[in-house]
């Protein structure tokens, strides 16, 4: 009896498909279509603001907390405990993702969100919320993965610059939910200490229980199906989708469409993984994770211990922290929409390196004016919207780059690799670190951390201006390649 096949053999064998689906998605104009995509899946970005506002703006009541007493070491290691999850979440729904498909993916990591942020708000001791914030960032972090790949799937590739970034910047709408929630919820005329910052967690499951039906009606991505042999229903959904279009009036026209000759397979080891990552596409490897570790270190770093700034060095009470939360997130979301179009404008690398370096130069020279004490809580707050203005657009890139700059059987698995590495190496220590460094309560030793946030951006900077990848406006299988394609001259069966 003859041994099976090699995976190999199977690969060579398998249908070769002719289509130009992708090509048909691309050439779509902006509708109700992508707008259902962005708020069912783009919500995400928002809960995780909403999360990570909350952990910083009720630091203050879990310090005072009958149940909790903790210290602001305590605060700094919960944080590094939902990144820890978000880390292992992406790693491991990542790899879901590609193999089992984009939509069951973001249906379960939503579901277990939920579960989590619920559960926090029942914490009875340090270890029971570490424990929860730590299944609440593995929900988070799988959703990073099959919602990033799913909506660069889907979307047209002359706007998928500034889209990506608009989305990442809801992040902040999030941010704002939380410090408002938390201005009402923390009241303690309204509800006992003990009981406000549990109601602030109940927040997200609320608004995940209420997204979680929209996504019924967003289907699987065609170009996941495409290369994994279901041609059929890949057509029938992007039809369906003309013809949404066709009846809201719009006229498709099928000229300059793009046709791409691919190799179904069921999967894609993780040798060529990483093979591909880091051998092939080393340099994008490079700035990818170059750009996931800055922003990580310089938005957990602070914004995880922005509210013990506040109340160590400003005397802000802490049921007053949301009034500064405000502010400051208004300047995070206005960043990424008004500098959006820029990035397909004028381009990915000259953006990328511009917000990156601005960052780094405006927080060292604010960090300085903080240790020398020449800022009070309010000029502090508006030096913090102008630097994160520039660096929310600079983090929304980075998950723009690492999303579009690989092929597409590995979409999933890279933007869960590069959070993971990034998220692990500047986000983990970073809130643990700064946390460490307020409880001396010496502004030069805070100084020190900002100025560490700065060189990891500036070198960013550098790193991206030098071998980014110039992307923009172009179709996501241009600008990488699909592991399946055909380049040679094997017959195939059309579509």
């Amino acid at each position: 009896m003859s041994a099976p096949p090699t995976a190999a053999v199977r690969e060579k064998n398998a249908e070769v498909i002719e289509t130009d689906l992708p090509s048909r998605l691309d050439r779509l104009p902006w509708g109700r279509f992508h707008s259902l995509i962005v708020v069912a899946l783009g919500v995400t970005w928002l809960l995780d603001g909403l999360e990570v506002t909350l952990a910083g703006a009720v630091a203050s009541a879990l310090k005072s907390s009958p149940a909790l007493h903790f210290t602001n070491a305590d605060v700094g290691l919960a944080g590094s405990a939902y990144i820890a999850g978000a880390v292992l979440g992406a790693l491991g729904f990542g790899w879901l993702t590609d193999r089992l498909g984009r939509r069951k993916l973001f249906f379960i990591t939503l579901g277990l969100y939920l579960a989590a942020t619920a559960a926090t708000a029942l914490s009875w001791n340090l270890a029971s919320f570490l424990l929860f914030r730590f299944l609440t960032g593995a929900g988070i972090g799988g959703e990073y993965t099959a919602i990033n790949s799913t909506i660069q799937e889907f979307t047209p590739a002359r706007v998928r610059g500034w889209t990506d970034l608009g989305i990442n910047g809801t992040f902040w709408v999030g941010a704002g939910l939380g410090a408002a929630g938390s201005l009402v919820l923390l009241d303690p005329h309204l509800l006992p200490s003990d009981w406000g910052w549990r109601a602030c967690f109940f927040i997200g499951a609320v608004l995940a229980l209420a997204i979680l039906p929209m996504r019924i009606w967003v289907p699987e991505s065609p170009r996941w199906l495409l290369t994994h042999g279901d041609k059929a229903e890949a057509r029938s959904i992007v039809e369906g989708i003309e013809t949404r279009f066709r009846k809201e009036g719009h006229t498709l026209t099928d000229h300059d469409l793009t046709r791409l000759r691919l190799r179904s397979r069921g999967h894609t080891p993780l040798r060529e993984v990483f093979h591909t990552l880091f051998n092939v596409h080393r340099r994008r490897a490079l700035v990818g994770l170059s750009l996931m570790t800055a922003q990580a270190f310089f938005y957990n770093a602070i914004f995880f211990t922005y509210a013990l700034v506040l109340t160590d060095f400003y005397q802000v009470p802490g049921d007053h922290i949301g009034w500064y939360l405000l502010p400051f997130a208004l300047g995070n979301f206005l960043g990424p929409l008004l500098l959006g179009r820029l990035f397909d404008v004028i381009g990915r690398r000259k953006m990328i390196a511009t917000t990156y370096g601005l960052s780094a130069i405006l927080l060292t020279v604010s960090g300085y004016l903080f240790e020398q004490q020449m800022l009070t809580v309010v000029t502090q707050t508006a030096a913090w919207m102008v630097i994160f203005f520039f660096a929310s657009a600079a983090a929304s890139s980075a998950y723009l780059t690492v999303s579009e700059s690989f092929p597409l059987e590995i979409r999933a698995l890279a933007i869960a690799v590069f959070y993971a590495f990034g998220t692990a190496l500047g986000g983990i220590i970073g809130p643990a670190f700064f946390g460490r460094l307020i409880d001396t309560h010496e502004r030069g030793a805070v100084y020190s951390g900002y100025l560490v946030g700065s060189a990891l951006m500036l070198g960013a900077a550098v790193i991206a201006a030098i071998w980014g990848v110039d992307a923009e406006r172009k179709s996501l299988e241009n600008v990488a390649a699909p592991l399946s394609s055909v380049t040679d001259d094997a017959p195939g069966g059309a579509q």
